[in-house]
């Protein structure tokens, strides 16, 4: 990799690397949000649509601020979310149009709960989204207006309500609680029902399906409007795929139309306005963004199935999914295109049996280049929890270092900006364990 100029100028820069590049973020925002309006004029649809971006996939400042600067609210999980909205709020680029979406469990008593109302009182636009009825009296009690959402226990795939209530899932609330919490929530002076949320599956690649599976949800959400005509934003959650794979070929337009279709339909049959739609969208929105580059330091044929490409870094704690959920990303060589192919497998630089890829049983053959010297392979489709997961500034599994980063945007005039974040030294990795370099 080459920064700044061509080989002769420019400065080398050694792997293994982790690639962020921003403008991606900022395209899928405005790829989604496009189908939506889009389908809105074609449908005559009456609401609006609603994107936010949940902190989760990915809670690098970089990206954040890219959401956030593309229009995008933002949905939080955790205390420390609470920590990183203030700095948002603080910097100025978080604003009063921006939705502070609270998932996540808010109990009394914790501290998630407590600095949730502190930011609501400097004017944060706020919106928790209650996902047990325990999380109301610390809400009614403050005296804070707040308006508020519900969340209910649908994920999965579902056909009915029953389904959904008998679903094994930790999120949400069952139908009867919905319709308890959304009275509770009308005989508070301070409180408005705002938000039904109901999110079905993740990374769920066939348009028909997202929409079958979300019209349960669609026909709780009907009914509760009925009597709460203050409700009036139906929040799909996540589910968007991310092309983690060459073979995902998602069409948002497609997937618009269904609902919007869907929604006006089940409308109509009660007389009721169609509400908004939000959609709370992570991998969709950071997947395509981020990369990572590794060499290949050595091919080994020891009479294995497949011969083994070695790399630079470690494949489990570079992306946790492999070994932990036999996950697919996009695997492609960056030099000896013209050069003959193989099917091989490769291996991490750690000692561990299960730093490899592809996962075990995988359906999906890995072709290489047959020359390994100085081959670079590139890992796409990972920008959306790897590094999360993995953790940022730990240390990993068998102290293999953080690897260094290069994050790229462009500015309004169009021109690339670079930034390097150098990579873990061996006095981050051991000072983490707890030793002392003398």
């Amino acid at each position: 990799l080459f920064l700044d100029g061509p080989r002769t100028t420019g400065q080398a820069l050694s792997g293994p690397w982790e690639i962020v590049y921003l403008p991606f973020v900022r395209r899928k925002i405005d790829r989604l949000r496009r189908a939506f309006a889009e389908e809105i004029t074609a449908t005559g649809y009456a609401g609006r649509f609603h994107y936010a971006y949940p902190t989760k996939a990915n809670a690098a400042e970089e990206v954040v601020r890219a959401t956030l600067d593309a229009g995008a609210h933002v949905e939080i999980s955790s205390d420390l979310d609470i920590a990183i909205v203030d700095l948002m709020l603080r910097s100025g680029v978080l604003l009063p149009e921006h939705w502070v979406i609270v998932n996540g469990f808010k109990l009394p008593g914790m501290r998630y709960t407590e600095n949730m109302l502190r930011l609501k009182q400097p004017g944060a636009n706020v919106i928790p989204i209650l996902d047990d009825l325990a999380e109301l009296p610390p809400l009614i009690e403050s005296g804070l207006p707040f308006e508020v959402g519900i969340r209910q226990k649908s994920y999965g795939h579902h056909h009915t309500q029953a389904e959904m209530d008998a679903a094994n899932s930790r999120f949400g609330m069952q139908v009867e609680d919905v319709f308890k919490a959304a009275e509770l929530i009308a005989s508070a002076p301070n409180l408005r029902l705002r938000i039904y949320h109901g999110m079905v599956g993740s990374q769920i690649v066939e348009e028909e399906d997202f929409v079958r599976w979300l019209t349960p949800p669609i026909e709780v959400y009907t009914r509760l409007r009925l009597d709460h005509p203050g409700l009036d934003v139906f929040n799909f959650g996540g589910g968007l795929p991310g092309p983690m794979t060459l073979d995902v070929d998602f069409d948002e337009s497609r997937f618009a139309h269904g609902l919007l279709s869907t929604l006006q339909k089940i409308c109509a049959g009660l007389n009721i306005p169609v509400p908004d739609v939000m959609g709370v969208v992570g991998r969709y929105t950071v997947t395509e963004h981020g990369a990572h580059l590794f060499k290949i330091i050595g091919a080994k044929e020891n009479a294995s199935r497949l011969p083994w490409y070695l790399i630079d870094g470690s494949i489990m704690t570079s992306f946790p999914d492999v070994w932990a959920l036999g996950e697919h990303f996009i695997v492609l060589p960056l030099n000896h295109l013209d050069r003959p192919f193989r099917q091989v497998q490769l291996g991490g630089i750690t000692c561990d049996s299960d730093d490899f890829f592809p996962p075990k049983n995988s359906p999906s053959p890995l072709y290489l280049p047959v020359e390994t010297r100085d081959l670079y392979i590139g890992f796409f489709g990972i920008g959306a929890y790897q590094e999360m997961l993995g953790g940022v500034g730990g240390s990993k599994h068998c102290v293999i270092p953080e690897a260094q980063e290069l994050i790229i945007d462009r500015d309004t005039a169009g021109s690339y900006r670079f930034r390097v974040v150098p990579g873990q030294t061996a006095q981050d990795v051991l000072g983490n364990l707890g030793y002392r370099l003398l």
